[in-house]
């Protein structure tokens, strides 16, 4: 049956302490356990839920069809000045546009050092630099410092815990702090799962926070990803296509299918 589907770490993060305790509490963990098929190295939080994956051969690029998604915001962007990710996975998006913009800064924030550990060890994750920054804290934290407010192009949010059927943070609140980050032209993407109630209640809250906010069709087990822009744009059909077809020509990205699905939605 259907079970009310609550993050681990938020569940133990907000847990009253005990007097004994109040110091020392910190947040209980799924385990981070991998799998490997055909080339392809996945991540899993102990359970069958892919949580990312990586082609070995090709570290660099977005492997997983929802990760490709993730990237549409480069549709209305060609020069990114800051892009931010919340949820690191096998950081297949943080890699990608740190190979592939080489004039912007990209941070990513995970609360889980293990996943950070692996990271490094397991997925070819590159050290933080000058434009790197692989930050552990809490998604919620990041996104209401006001140190990040209106400096994010780009802001992909992909959080998922063990059971992996909807995002940890859902609600108006957060997704108001995620617009508060983005520059006037700023987008977010947002990887949700179309098959569950969360979807409709992240939608809800997301047109609550946007004041537009786009869908991509369906992919894999039921991924949706959401765009959302901090200012509204006409939906120029033939600039699509054309931004879509330069797309694809310099990342090998499936940009077309998205203005398809667009177009289409």
């Amino acid at each position: 049956m259907l079970i009310k589907r609550k993050s681990i770490e938020k569940e133990e993060s907000s847990r009253p302490a005990s007097p004994r305790t109040a110091v020392s509490r910190k947040p209980k963990f799924a385990p981070v356990t991998l799998s490997e098929q055909d080339g392809v190295r996945y991540l899993h939080f102990g359970t069958e839920w892919v949580q990312g994956a990586m082609r070995i051969r090709k570290p660099d690029w977005p492997e997983l069809e929802y990760a490709q998604q993730m990237m549409a915001w480069m549709l209305w962007n060609r020069a990114p000045r800051r892009i931010a990710q919340l949820g690191l996975g096998t950081g297949a998006l943080t890699k990608f546009c740190y190979k592939t913009f080489p004039e912007a800064s990209v941070t990513a924030v995970e609360l889980n050092p293990s996943v950070i550990a692996i990271g490094a060890s397991m997925f070819k994750m590159p050290p933080n630099d000058e434009r790197l920054q692989v930050l552990e804290g809490d998604a919620m934290d990041f996104v209401n410092d006001p140190a990040n407010h209106g400096t994010l192009d780009a802001l992909q949010v992909d959080l998922y815990d063990a059971t992996a059927r909807g995002p940890v943070l859902d609600t108006p609140e957060f997704y108001q702090a995620c617009a508060a980050c983005l520059t006037a032209d700023g987008i977010m993407t947002v990887n949700l799962f179309g098959d569950h109630p969360s979807y409709a209640k992240n939608l809800k809250a997301m047109k609550f926070a946007f004041p537009q906010v786009l869908s991509l069709p369906q992919v894999h087990d039921g991924n949706v990803v959401a765009i959302a822009f901090k200012t509204e744009r006409a939906i120029d059909a033939q600039a699509l296509k054309d931004r879509a077809a330069q797309i694809a020509a310099e990342t090998k990205l499936p940009a077309k299918s998205w203005v398809k699905g667009l177009l289409a939605s």
